[in-house]
């Protein structure tokens, strides 16, 4: 199906008629009238989610009890769900597991990396607009590791791995204005100066078509609990080229790692696959969860999935640019991960005003409002009147009231 950007809400409409993916909304337990704009931060629950997680609390565990790590399969489910989640990632089911968070993964991909010599040196590289997280895990491993740091500006950090030979982390979406990278080109490069990329994947799986296998890519990790529905604070998972799996060694060894867990070693021996990047026990209710919201995606192809986003994309940055807001986000869909950002003096304001008319998006301080466009549950009819709420908004300066000035811990 190819979509197009609809120039009228009655157009909006006719699109949402025939769109071959609406029914995968039908598998989310949205309450009626919201619009909801920041699946890029925490993604609505699925059904299948909730149901995973009351069998899993409410049977597996309530009943089942210490039996359930063999007949509900715990033992195996960071397993197993990260070989689901794979295809997402376009990688091999082998080589995806589900595991701790996407700061402690980061660490220990880039620490087995500097150990097993993967990239010509021990320069870790860093931008300066990644995500937060990103760049204080880089920045504190590298003085443990003794290694070089360098957090260089905004878009020089490929050249920056091209002239060190270092290791990059890199997001292939910018959290803050959804620039997508060009991972194969970037592969490319990165092999040709004996550098090495580790990527962060958590503003684009489950949004756009990621192919880590074709790009050549060799390290990555992401987060689920934003366009996969995974539920707040669903655990990380990681990625690894299967050639790499038994050359590199956890900084972290735990004992769910261990090659024969239950033997109870003294001794570390490392999994034989991409096991022995676990820690320990996992996080079974969050698994759980994960493993049911997945199922949103079974019989979808992600291409269309991306495809739809980047025309909801178009939609959010046309209208924005029409009501007069600089929109910070790649203009073209092509360039784009899943949510458009831009930017007003009075954004907190704006986002607690659109709040108040049921349409939830999220502001990131200074003054950069983001909608996030998920592609499963969002119509184009949401968007087309988000949209003319935050015109009505801006126009009438509704925003401009006290209580909306009040900041919540999380905003």
């Amino acid at each position: 199906m190819i979509y197009n950007c609809p120039s009228s809400r009655d157009s909006a409409i006719a699109i949402d008629r025939h769109d071959i993916l609406a029914h995968a909304r039908e598998a989310f337990d949205l309450e009626g009238g919201l619009i909801y704009l920041v699946g890029h931060s925490l993604g609505p629950a699925t059904h299948n989610a909730l149901d995973a997680l009351n069998q899993s609390a409410k049977y597996d565990w309530r009943r089942g009890l210490v039996r359930s790590w063999n007949s509900a399969g715990w033992f195996t489910l960071a397993k197993t769900t990260g070989a689901r989640l794979a295809r997402l990632v376009g990688a091999r089911q082998q080589e995806v597991m589900i595991a701790d968070s996407v700061s402690a993964n980061i660490f220990k991909l880039a620490s087995a990396a500097l150990s097993a010599g993967l990239s010509a040196s021990t320069t870790l590289i860093i931008e300066e607009d990644e995500f937060p997280t990103d760049q204080y895990i880089t920045e504190a491993l590298s003085t443990l590791q003794g290694a070089a740091f360098q957090r260089v500006e905004a878009g020089t950090g490929v050249a920056a791995m091209q002239e060190t030979g270092g290791i990059l982390i890199r997001s292939l979406v910018n959290y803050r204005n959804a620039e997508r990278r060009d991972m194969a080109a970037e592969e490319k490069l990165a092999r040709k100066a004996g550098g090495l990329i580790i990527w962060d994947l958590s503003h684009a799986t489950g949004v756009i078509e990621v192919a880590l296998n074709k790009a050549g890519a060799k390290l990555a990790t992401g987060c689920t609990y934003k366009y996969l529905n995974g539920g707040p604070g669903a655990p990380s998972f990681l990625y690894v080229e299967k050639d790499l799996i038994e050359k590199l060694e956890s900084p972290m060894p735990g004992w769910m790692g261990h090659a024969s867990p239950f033997t109870f070693d003294p001794e570390y021996t490392p999994a034989g696959d991409i096991t022995r990047f676990a820690n320990g026990t996992p996080p079974i209710l969050s698994l759980a969860a994960l493993s049911g919201a997945l199922e949103a995606f079974e019989a979808l192809d992600i291409s269309l999935v991306a495809a739809k986003a980047r025309v909801l994309g178009d939609l959010v940055t046309s209208r924005a640019r029409d009501i007069g807001l600089t929109v910070g986000s790649p203009l073209q869909g092509k360039d784009r991960g899943g949510h458009v950002s831009f930017s007003h003096p009075h954004a907190h304001e704006i986002v607690r005003a659109l709040a108040a008319r049921n349409i939830l998006a999220d502001f990131r301080a200074p003054d950069t409002i983001r909608f996030g466009l998920s592609p499963l549950f969002l119509r184009f009819i949401d968007v087309w009147d988000a949209m003319d709420a935050l015109a009505d908004i801006l126009e009438t300066e509704s925003w401009d009231k006290e209580e909306y000035r009040e900041r919540a811990a999380v905003t």
